[in-house]
């Protein structure tokens, strides 16, 4: 259940007790094999309906029902700007929320930043250009910003931003091979990789890019690595051991056509490998990985918005149903401080909307 951020403190998110949580999955996984083996060929777990109307709080064949203990989620200091298709890192311990849509539906240069020591925000140097759905990330000290659209989605770009927080100041410090919205980003091994996403095609409408562009923010040159299989954008991607995971998405930008993929990388080999597909197929979702778990949350279909939160555990291949996300929603992003997960910002209905929800995922311990 979500818990006032007055009396749930942000404390009590451990380290420890992550380490718990983590020491749990493997007695859930056999929980979870336990009950497809009781349960009959095809219902490997029960339905069961958790939100006021989103099709996410319904477990999906493929998942499991599991109950992850103490597993919990937060509501915290709302974002002081409502906004959505957003992008949304960490860096030093810091949440930044990037750009997107207001409510009005203008695009931002808005850069707000939560701080999970203090609960509280503050803002940052607003982008050089306004921005919205684009990706971000922090490596080494900075925050990079890529692509993204102008204005509406006939407008992607190719710029790589770079943010110091110690001057407080944006540079433009790299063009994109390829111009891209709705695109998703991972660092292994010192590269940025920059993954889906979708550019205008004949006559402006959007065409989906399986290139897979890899920047070096050390030298500034760019490589190509082996092309999504599932070409898609509002994607979302993360990392465990070295392994880059790519889930969900839509093809060309029409959430009608929502896709369950989950495609594992490893650069290493240069290799893509097709994994259990995520049991509620969603787009414009946030993915975090945190102990070897992938969270996959929210979304939006034709249905409506979701409040699916559904992780895929890398060491077995299994699929949980976790405690659903409190506020349905899409156009978000998700980030790690602490081995805890904030999802910040995003829009309750599907198309253009905006809400001012903070909540984080955590274990709570006494």
């Amino acid at each position: 259940m979500p818990y006032n951020a007055g009396v749930f403190r942000l404390p009590a998110f451990t380290s420890s007790g992550l380490i718990v949580s983590r020491a749990l999955l493997p007695a859930l996984i056999l929980l979870a094999v336990a009950i497809s083996g009781c349960s009959g060929d095809d219902d490997v777990g029960d339905s069961t309906p958790s939100g006021d109307s989103s099709p996410g709080a319904t477990a999906s064949p493929g998942a499991t029902a599991a109950e992850p203990g103490s597993l919990a989620w937060a509501s915290l200091a709302p974002v002081p700007s409502a906004r959505s298709e957003v992008a949304v890192a960490e860096l030093d311990g810091l949440i930044y929320v990037i750009g997107g849509f207001n409510a009005g539906g203008g695009t931002t240069t808005t850069v707000e930043v939560y701080d999970p020591a203090t609960d509280a925000w503050s803002e940052a140097a607003r982008l050089p250009e306004p921005r919205h759905h684009a990706a971000a990330i922090g490596y080494e000290g900075k925050l990079y910003v890529f692509g993204g659209y102008l204005v509406s989605f006939r407008s992607p770009t190719s710029t790589v931003y770079e943010y110091d927080p110690a001057t407080d100041q944006w540079t433009d410090v790299s063009q994109m091979p390829r111009i891209r919205g709705g695109h998703a980003v991972a660092e292994v091994g010192g590269k940025i990789y920059v993954i889906g996403g979708a550019t205008p095609g004949p006559v402006d409408v959007p065409l989906n890019i399986a290139e897979v562009d890899v920047w070096d923010p050390a030298t500034g040159e760019w490589s190509v690595a082996a092309p999504l299989p599932t070409i898609r954008d509002h994607l979302g991607v993360a990392v465990v051991d070295g392994i880059i995971y790519a889930i969900g998405g839509r093809i060309e930008v029409d959430f009608g056509l929502n896709l369950n993929a989950n495609e594992a990388y490893d650069p290493s080999t240069d290799e893509w490998t097709a994994l259990a597909p995520l049991p509620t197929a969603r787009s414009g979702l946030a993915v975090a990985a945190l102990n070897g778990a992938i969270y996959v949350m929210g979304g939006e279909g034709l249905e409506g918005t979701f409040d699916a939160n559904e992780a895929y555990d890398a060491a077995s291949g299994v699929w949980l149903v976790m405690p659903a996300l409190p506020t349905a929603r899409h156009g978000m992003a998700a980030a790690v401080s602490g081995e805890v997960i904030y999802v910040p910002s995003g829009g309750p209905t599907p198309g253009l909307s905006a809400t001012d929800a903070n909540e984080a995922l955590g274990i709570v311990v006494p």
